[in-house]
């Protein structure tokens, strides 16, 4: 497998990625929550993401992508929770997690680098 250096492409890919795993799994009263929580916040990242790209100030950017950051980490947690529910597919989970957790490092270091440029320039 590739790596996708391409964030917007990656993050569109991820939340697809999870739809796709959703589907596959048989809904129950246990996961039928967890599943819906799941996908809202995994395709959000992508969608917070394109906003960014989009934003008109330096500030706008950054809050959108601590958003991005956020719905990711409630992904891992979503992720998690599944696992509890359906066992039978615990390693396709845990791949996504570790997906989700390197999509977290990446926005963090994104937040970082623009603060960093930021108390660059007030100097």
């Amino acid at each position: 497998m590739s790596v996708n250096y391409d964030l917007e492409e990656r993050t569109a890919k991820f939340g697809e990625n999870i739809i796709i795993l959703c589907k596959k799994i048989g809904i129950n009263d246990y996961n039928k929550s967890i599943i819906n929580q799941v996908i809202r916040s995994a395709t959000s990242i992508g969608a917070n993401y394109m906003e960014a790209n989009g934003v008109a100030s330096k500030k706008d950017f950054i809050n959108k992508i601590y958003i991005c950051k956020k719905e990711t980490q409630e992904t891992k947690h979503w992720l998690r929770m599944l696992s509890t529910t359906n066992e039978e597919i615990i390693e396709e989970l845990r791949f996504y997690w570790k997906e989700a957790q390197e999509l977290t490092l990446i926005f963090q270091r994104i937040i970082m680098s623009c603060r960093k440029k930021k108390e660059e320039i007030e100097y």
